[in-house]
């Protein structure tokens, strides 16, 4: 998978092969793996009671929610419809600036998920041909999702 600037200002992501396309969905399908509780509701356990948790659960979560759900079904939706436009083979996905922030947030769901699941934390001192294979997957989509993160950053919402 290649992944580059575009000239209007967004991001084109190559898609090589139909293992390139399994990671890109992979992306929303990790969003929501952490233990089958999103992650508005994972956000919302974290305010105590001093912080206004019951008003938090009851105002802020389920609009949090429908934004995360939303966003994912969109980057889902872009990732599929690049699919079907080149018939599952080698392909572009292309990323506007109009669609950078439901990408970035999808990219930040899928690793904070992930994060929880498997306690990775910095990374730095991973090598990851010493983990589990499920681990180890989970571990370089993880440095995927960062990556393009990355690019966002510097090359879309600047």
């Amino acid at each position: 998978m290649k992944a580059m600037p575009t000239l209007e200002g967004g991001l084109r992501i190559d898609a090589e092969n139909v293992g390139d396309w399994t990671v890109l969905r992979s992306i929303v399908a990790d969003a929501g793996a952490a233990n089958g509780v999103d992650l508005a509701s994972r956000l919302g356990a974290l305010i105590s009671e001093d912080a206004g948790a019951e008003d938090w659960q009851e105002y802020i979560v389920p609009d949090l929610r429908e934004a995360f759900q939303d966003e994912l079904a969109q980057v889902g939706a872009n990732i599929e419809s690049a699919i079907f436009e080149v018939d599952g083979g080698p392909g572009p996905v292309w990323i506007s600036r109009e669609d950078v922030f439901p990408w970035y947030s999808a990219l930040n769901q899928a690793r904070l998920s992930l994060e929880e699941i498997f306690h990775f934390g910095p990374g730095e001192d991973i090598d990851p041909a010493t983990l589990p294979p499920a681990k180890r997957a989970a571990y370089i989509r993880t440095r995927f999702y960062g990556t393009i993160q990355e690019l966002l950053l510097d090359h879309v919402m600047k």
